[in-house]
């Protein structure tokens, strides 16, 4: 079980509606109220992650490995419910700066490799933190990287 305020539904358990929780331990799950991701059905919704840890950002002046922190951080909330990679249905990425999109398209597609989710990247102001220069939301489907017919 864990630590955190919110348990109904967090890790050990689906809550009434059966929606469980996972929590990664960041400290803005706690200060601003969500999880880092969560199971409905057969579906898995990450956050949105950034190459925020332990206390810092790291690489902050390299959109490409940002990108791949942040997705290594919301894999490993999909692996809590069972969901690989190929489960991945939809990502959405926010990137700071249009130079940058190049750098964070090529992590994606080396990441995604032979099963491309739907995508979409936005240029957006800013992040939570200025040394932020992407951020990405994960969507999965347990199963639903196999083939239909």
């Amino acid at each position: 079980m864990s630590d955190h305020p919110h348990p109904v539904g967090g890790e050990g358990g689906p809550d009434r509606a059966g929606r469980e929780r996972h929590f990664s331990g960041g400290v803005w799950e706690t200060a601003y109220g969500y999880c880092r991701a969560i199971r409905v059905g057969p579906t898995v919704l990450v956050s949105g992650c950034t190459s925020m840890q332990e206390g810092r950002v790291r690489f902050p002046a390299d959109p490409g490995s940002q990108v791949r922190v942040a997705l290594e951080t919301a894999l490993t909330s999909l692996e809590a419910f069972g969901a690989r990679v190929e489960d991945v249905v939809r990502t959405r990425m926010y990137v700071t700066h249009r130079r940058d999109c190049d750098a964070v398209g090529r992590v994606h597609a080396e990441v995604f490799g032979q099963t491309p989710p739907v995508a979409t990247m936005v240029i957006v102001s800013g992040l939570l933190h200025p040394d932020m220069r992407v951020e990405i939301e994960v969507e999965a489907v347990l199963g639903g990287g196999g083939t239909v017919g």
